[in-house]
């Protein structure tokens, strides 16, 4: 796999506007009277010139309200205008970018547009009713109720893997995402409450006026650090480390502890500032882990030369760019593996096509833009030290959805596709999507549970399911998508740290430098050769040739599975010989 050093080099280091610094500490007479009304994510050249970078906020009329020393990232109140490109004049600042309006009045509800986008693929069983499946298999002895419909727990072979490693608690994975419901009976005996953190804070209403996160449940807009109101990250944390404890569905890694470092919006959008400050603090606190299954909005691609962007959408990408890859090398050089989804967009990402989709935020302005693959990145799966898992159906397919290529996949696992087994029983059903933990209060909201916890037509229809035990009440969904793959291989990496990690000396767990546990990912997967022929269409599932995918390499390494199907078993039992 290929990763483009070269990119983040020049975006780390490149002078993006040549001029000097205005005088320190007073505001330009041109910006002394504006309202302070936007906030923006300032990257410093050098940690170490944070008061010189201070001096050049406020001579372009910023207010700094936080800091991230370990990466030399500015919170700033600003101007809504003129601000990015005066503050980037500095030659003590890399770059900034537009974050979000603060105290934007509510407006009527125009529907969560941001988050709507994003359950295209994960949801696709929501938008008609699904086929029946079989009758499926009884659950393996010594596993949970619900592990029956866990086919891609099979697949990985946890659930053979566990008879010699669960997961370790002093082995820490941080869900970098929408948040995790830590009450839920099969997260709450693996939460860590105490080290857990949200990094977000809800934006009601986007700035357009449209409905974004919605009304702010909490005061402060500001959710605790065991909620979820988007659902994802929760479905994320039941995959990877759900409890084995009798009681609904397990996860790949059930003894481990599970730790939210929520940088995600209700909507299911990921702004730089909080995705930058959960990694530097999961970094901080000895996390062995990190999964992360979204990409940094509102770009699905950054460019370092967009020739559609205006000067201030140039500044941001470049800005993005660097700070994620900052963070990145801040997390891997303290100890964290670093996991990331390939994502859902069906193309080689070799060999990106258009970017149609970008900017996302607020909803409604994407425009087309031309993509060069040597300048343009899809973060943080296309940044440094991070393995990029694609997705595959329960028939170990690349699932339709999926984005692959030589360059970028490093390992394959499950995902779910909904698609999958064409002029079979099992086509188009829920069960051919990946089952895990689902929040009562998203349940509610998405009328897949009524308020007396009863599931719905509507939530029967989409397979949901609830567990029951005494006062003891929890909700499953199945989705689909490399969000749900890359969290397969997380468990997995979490397997590896427990079966061979060393006691910690700065932090109270175990610890595996994080390229020797991406060494046993990858010696011990499951080898799974290119389909002949090599392009698959999916035209005959309802497709259009835009999906078509061709795989590239042999079966050691290709562009579908990467280094092979992650496997569990084969980490914990072999995976000593590769250290």
């Amino acid at each position: 796999m290929r990763t483009r050093r070269t990119v983040m080099a020049v975006a780390a280091t490149v002078s993006l506007v040549a001029a000097g610094t205005s005088a320190a500490g007073a505001a330009p007479a041109s910006t002394a009277g504006q309202q302070k009304d936007t906030e923006y994510t300032v990257l410093l050249e050098s940690p170490g010139n944070r008061d010189f970078a201070i001096d050049a906020v406020h001579a372009a009329g910023g207010e700094v309200v936080r800091n991230n020393d370990a990466i030399g990232l500015l919170t700033v109140k600003a101007p809504a205008t003129g601000f990015v490109e005066k503050v980037s004049a500095s030659n003590e600042i890399v770059g900034a970018a537009r974050s979000k309006p603060i105290g934007h009045a509510p407006a009527a509800k125009a529907g969560k547009a941001g988050k709507a986008e994003r359950d295209d693929v994960e949801k696709e069983n929501r938008a008609e009713k699904a086929n029946k499946a079989p009758a499926a298999a009884q659950s393996t002895a010594g596993m949970d109720p619900l592990d029956g419909d866990l086919w891609g727990l099979n697949l990985v072979r946890s659930n053979i893997a566990r008879a010699k490693q669960a997961g370790d608690k002093r082995v820490y994975v941080g869900i970098l995402d929408t948040g995790v419901d830590g009450s839920h009976p099969d997260i709450a005996p693996n939460f860590n409450n105490e080290l857990s953190r949200n990094f977000t804070v809800d934006i009601p209403n986007d700035a357009d006026g449209g409905e974004f996160d919605g009304p702010c449940e909490f005061r402060g807009c500001v959710d605790p650090a065991n909620w979820d109101d988007g659902g994802h990250g929760t479905h994320v944390a039941g995959t990877i480390g759900a409890a084995a404890n009798g009681f609904g569905i397990s996860g790949v890694a059930p003894n481990v502890s599970l730790v939210n470092i929520r940088g995600g919006q209700d909507a299911g959008s990921f702004f730089l500032q909080p995705v930058v400050d959960a990694l530097t603090y999961g970094a901080d606190i000895g996390l062995d882990v990190i999964n992360m299954s979204f990409y940094v909005d509102p770009w699905y691609m950054n460019c370092l030369n967009d020739p559609t962007a205006s000067a201030e959408e140039q500044l941001e990408q470049r800005t993005i760019i660097a700070s994620v890859q900052r963070a990145l090398n801040y997390a891997h050089r303290k100890g964290v593996t670093l996991i990331g989804a390939a994502g859902n967009n069906h193309e080689d990402l070799g060999k990106p096509r258009q970017d149609v989709q970008s900017p996302n935020y607020p909803p409604g302005h994407a425009r087309p833009r031309p993509v060069d693959n040597a300048t343009c990145l899809n973060l943080p799966t296309e940044g440094d030290h991070v393995i990029s898992v694609s997705s595959l159906g329960p028939s170990t397919a690349k699932a339709d959805y999926s984005n692959y290529g030589l360059e970028q996949t490093a390992i394959s696992a499950p995902g779910g596709y909904f698609r999958d087994y064409f002029g079979t029983p099992w086509y188009r059903t829920n069960e051919n999507m990946i089952l895990s933990t689902y929040p009562r209060n998203v349940a509610i909201a998405e009328g897949n549970v009524d308020e007396a916890g009863n599931v719905t037509q509507k939530g029967l229809d989409a397979g949901v399911k609830k567990a029951a035990q005494g006062d003891k009440v929890g909700y499953y969904q199945f989705l689909q998508g490399t969000s749900m793959a890359a969290p397969h291989a997380a468990g997995v990496a979490a397997l590896v740290v427990s079966q061979y990690g060393k006691k910690d000396k700065k932090n109270p767990g175990l610890t595996l430098d994080p390229d020797k546990v991406e060494k046993v990912l990858y010696k011990t997967a499951i080898q799974r050769a290119c389909p002949n022929p090599r392009t698959v269409s999916y035209v005959n599932v309802g497709r259009s040739a835009e999906f078509d995918a061709t795989c590239e390499g042999d079966a050691k390494f290709n562009g579908f599975y990467g280094h092979g199907i992650v496997d569990a078993y084969g980490a914990v039992t072999r995976g000593g010989q590769f250290l």
